[in-house]
């Protein structure tokens, strides 16, 4: 099978964005961006010099790979239910969705996941996206990992028990990590300041961890130390919202528990 070297994404949302936009800049063509929603795909194709449709009659039928960048629960659907040709590559983009949820008809079927978080507007340089593929069969697997390396430094296998981890692994380090951000950012505001005085802070810490040989070599705070007296004060601070204070408990002995095994 040759390398896919044309396009079409299939989807609207912030990773079809920065797809349309890394395979825009990679020197491989995009063929279309097919969205249902108009304004969307008018927006995407603008940003990436590229063709739209939004109406199943109108998308393309002679590029060489069809990635599906919509939600989890859509991908089997619309698969089916467009007339993406079966000659093609067909490769959904979701971490946490197995390649069987592609259907059987398509005898070239992937999985293409660049792990990353996006969001709409905001560029991002995908040569540092680690993507991770899966595919029918090695013919399949070799044809979608040179096209994923026009677009990044790094592409690596992983099936679908495999993808889930990394997944879940992501949700923790940038879903779970922003939350806390966010729980921080109200703390402060409570005592009459903003967000900004916690930006040098978190900006040390993402740097810390990237360059330790494990993030786990770099913890620091009360619960690290076992300062029992500080993180009982924390919690005190915390007995009008016993949620926060129940998440705030069990971090810290994850923590400490942890540390101590060091």
């Amino acid at each position: 099978m040759k390398t896919p070297r044309n396009a079409v994404i299939i989807g609207s949302g912030n990773l079809a964005e920065a797809l349309a936009r890394a395979i825009a800049a990679s020197g491989l063509e995009l063929r279309q961006l097919f969205a249902r929603n108009e304004e969307r795909a008018r927006t995407i194709a603008s940003l990436a010099g590229c063709p739209r449709a939004s109406h199943p009659g109108e998308l393309c039928t002679t590029a060489d790979i069809y990635l599906i960048a919509v939600s989890d629960a859509a991908v089997g659907e619309v698969a089916r239910t467009l007339p993406i040709p079966a000659t093609a590559v067909v490769a959904h983009t979701a971490g946490s969705v197995p390649l069987e949820a592609l259907p059987e008809r398509f005898p070239h079927r992937a999985v293409f996941y660049p792990m990353q978080t996006f969001t709409r507007g905001r560029a991002v340089d995908f040569r540092e996206i680690p993507i991770f593929v899966e595919a029918a069969d090695a013919e399949v697997q070799a044809a979608v990992e040179e096209f994923a390396a026009h677009l990044s430094r790094t592409v690596l296998q992983a099936d679908s028990a495999r993808r889930a981890r990394v997944h879940l692994a992501a949700v923790f380090a940038c879903n779970f990590a922003n939350r806390m951000y966010a729980l921080g950012e109200r703390i402060v505001q409570d005592a009459g300041l903003d967000f900004g005085i916690l930006k040098p802070l978190v900006a040390e810490t993402a740097r810390k961890a990237c360059d330790a040989a494990s993030p786990a070599d770099v913890q620091t705070g009360p619960a690290a130390r076992h300062d029992t007296p500080t993180l009982a004060r924390h919690e005190a601070l915390l007995a009008g919202d016993p949620t926060l204070q129940e998440l705030y408990k069990q971090i810290s002995q994850n923590i400490w528990e942890t540390s101590r095994k060091r």
